[in-house]
């Protein structure tokens, strides 16, 4: 895969290093032996990313039982993930078991083919990866 390309199925997942919301993570290293699902969102505090946030959470536990981890992604720092996280729990009262990636220079999702050309900073895509 070349940098800012779009991994295709059966590509092994680009090795990163990446902050979140739980600490630093490495992927897909940190996800051996289970299927992960990284979901985009354009930003935080909005309706919509809440509203699937608030989902994610929800069904958080049959992820789980199909040996799959979810994980949040955004162009946002992660002091603001920390506090949209916080919000929700307290608006909500929805507590946010899944890391989020902050990525505020972008480098995770053009890394990933996540940005699309025309769309600036925002984030379009979400993938589906196996760790190693």
């Amino acid at each position: 895969m070349e940098l800012g390309g779009f991994p295709l199925l059966g590509e092994p997942f680009p090795s990163m290093e990446v902050m979140t919301t739980h600490g630093t993570k490495k992927l897909p290293e940190d996800y051996k032996g289970k299927w992960f699902v990284l979901f985009s969102h354009p930003g935080d505090f909005t309706p919509v990313c809440t509203t699937e946030f608030i989902e994610f959470a929800k069904k958080s536990g049959e992820f789980k039982q199909l040996n799959a981890e979810l994980i949040g992604h955004s162009v946002d720092q992660v002091f603001a993930h920390i506090k949209w996280v916080q919000w929700i729990n307290e608006k909500f009262n929805i507590q946010i078991p899944f890391p989020v990636i902050a990525d505020e220079l972008g480098r995770v999702a053009s890394a990933l083919g996540m940005i699309h050309p025309s769309k600036g900073t925002n984030t379009v895509e979400g993938r589906v990866h196996r760790g190693r």
